[in-house]
């Protein structure tokens, strides 16, 4: 799978990911009107909401780029009926042919990591029959129990050809908590950013390993040095636009290639009609406004990209 995510950056010329992660405030009225009439103000409706929400998005999109980012707690806060929007919303990427990464952040040890591999990547027996559950494509994993906790991911990746983007250094401010504190001599992001590409050295495509990392734009110094540790590591870069991150700040995740990396927003393209910026739209174009704000995204990558050589 991260040679056909490789491949799609190259043929649209876009290293980005479309974060699919709705909240009802975001929703347009005249959709949870229809879905609340249908359904009325229950889980149900808000999962119906979420899902012709998230329809209209790809629908405008998907042509422009390679990958989407679900993230799985705005469907899980809606229960059954919220995973159920989320399953829909994947199995629709992948009619689009859109490579699909599944922001879970699962991190566990033994069994249950395997289970949660198995439930998002890999595929369950039941009987005679064999079925793949949630079956995105990647899978974001955090290392903080260690290889105990990674090994079981990396078997299933192996098995079904997929993919994990395990978390090194994350956009959020106080993520220095712990990423930052020194361990002889060096940062712990360093260290786990080691073990990603120790990890990924024997889960191989054809120029870039299975094993990719998570390394915030809102960080593009600290980026610049875990490209150089993880060189055959893809990186998704969380934290563009609404987080601050801005193309510029984004050259050093990218290989000489113009590979190795793709860039999230999430926000700022599903809600962009909220923005000034996109305001001409209007709620009920709001599916025109986030392919303007994907156009934009791309054009400012590409410019700073090109502006870097």
């Amino acid at each position: 799978m991260i040679n056909k995510l490789a491949s799609k950056i190259q043929k649209t010329h876009a290293p980005i990911c479309v974060g699919l992660d709705p909240m009802l405030s975001y929703i347009p009225e005249h959709i949870l009107k229809k879905a609340y009439d249908d359904f009325g103000e229950t889980l149900e409706g808000a999962a119906e909401a979420i899902w012709q929400y998230n329809k209209a998005i790809i629908d405008a999109t998907y042509d422009l780029i390679p990958s989407v980012k679900p993230q799985i707690a705005m469907y899980e806060q809606f229960g059954i009926e919220g995973l159920k929007a989320f399953k829909k919303t994947v199995d629709y990427c992948h009619e689009k042919d859109l490579v699909v990464i599944g922001d879970v952040k699962r991190g566990d040890i033994g069994s249950t990591s395997a289970a949660y591999a198995t439930g998002h990547l890999g595929k369950i027996t039941v009987g005679s029959k064999t079925y793949s559950a949630f079956d995105e494509d990647f899978a974001t994993v955090n290392p903080y129990l260690g290889t105990d906790g990674i090994k079981p991911f990396i078997d299933v990746c192996k098995e079904e050809k997929k993919g994990i983007f395990i978390l090194v250094k994350t956009s959020n401010p106080s993520s220095g908590e712990f990423q930052d504190r020194l361990i002889d001599g060096r940062p712990l992001y360093e260290w786990v950013g080691e073990k990603v590409a120790e990890w990924g050295a024997d889960h191989m495509g054809d120029s870039y390993s299975y094993v990719g990392a998570v390394v915030g734009a809102t960080y593009p110094e600290m980026g610049k040095v875990l490209r150089k540790v993880m060189p055959k590591s893809f990186i998704l870069v969380p934290g563009y636009g609404a987080q601050g991150g801005k193309g510029a700040d984004l050259v050093h995740f990218f290989n000489e290639d113009g590979l190795g990396a793709v860039v999230n927003s999430s926000r700022g393209i599903i809600a962009a009609y909220k923005q000034e910026q996109y305001a001409k739209f209007g709620a009920e174009n709001f599916a025109d406004a986030s392919r303007a704000a994907v156009e934009d995204m791309i054009a400012d990558i590409d410019g700073a990209l090109n502006a870097a050589k």
